[in-house]
This record gives C-alpha cells, structure tokens and sequence, in this order.
C-alpha cells in the first residue's frame, strides 16, 4: 500500500476525533463488520508468514542459493518491499479506518444535536 492509503486513512480519522465527521452507528455496523473481518484476515496471514522465511531449495551451485536465501528474506520480512510488511502495513490501514469508523459512530449523536441546536430555540 502506498503512501498516500496510509494519508488516506489518517486524514479520514483525523476528521473523526475532530468531530468533523459522524457516522450514523446503525449505518455504519456493516461497514464495520468488513473492516473487522479484513483486519482479521491480515493478522492470521501475518501469523503464518513465517513460514516463508524457509528458504527454497533451488540447488548447491552459488547461484541457486543466493537467490534461495534472497527470496526468503524477502518474504520473511527483511526488506521494505516484503510480503511480511506488505500485509503489516495493510493491518495498519484496517486499523486505522476502524478507529476512524468507530470514533465518528460516537460523535455521531454529539453532531446530530448540535446541528439541531438553532431550531430547538424556535419551537
């Protein structure tokens, strides 16, 4: 994920603790629910991506093995580009836009009233 998912999801739950944002809880529980499962899904994905780190055997000769050890470093997360890390920073992302969601379910009532302030002072 790039850059600018990770922008993204922060400004969405910046907005959220700002209050300039609400989500209407009973709207957003289906939304919820997939970012939950999503986020889930990552993190059992994570939990096996170790197993990668076994290198494959592709032969004795100099060659074989540096790419062996190379392809097992990258998958076990040694380099920034690695599935490990790819899947760390998409855990990331699922949890940022839960908080979001969460955060503008609960500001949710405090905008609604708020917003129907002015006309409560005419009735």
């Amino acid at each position: 994920m790039g850059n600018r998912s990770f922008a993204d999801a922060e400004a969405f739950r910046s907005a959220a603790v700002s209050g300039q944002i609400g989500v209407d809880p009973d709207a957003a529980q289906t939304v919820l629910r997939k970012i939950r499962g999503g986020k889930d899904a990552v993190e059992s994905l994570l939990r096996g991506a170790g197993a990668l780190a076994e290198a494959p055997k592709l032969g004795a000769n100099p060659v074989g093995q540096a790419i062996s050890a190379k392809m097992a470093k990258r998958a076990a997360g040694g380099d920034d580009d690695s599935y490990a890390q790819a899947l760390r920073n998409l855990y990331i992302q699922y949890d940022q836009a839960e908080q979001a969601i969460v955060t503008a379910m609960s500001r949710y009532q405090e905008i609604d009233d708020a917003n129907a302030q002015p006309f409560r002072r005419h009735v």
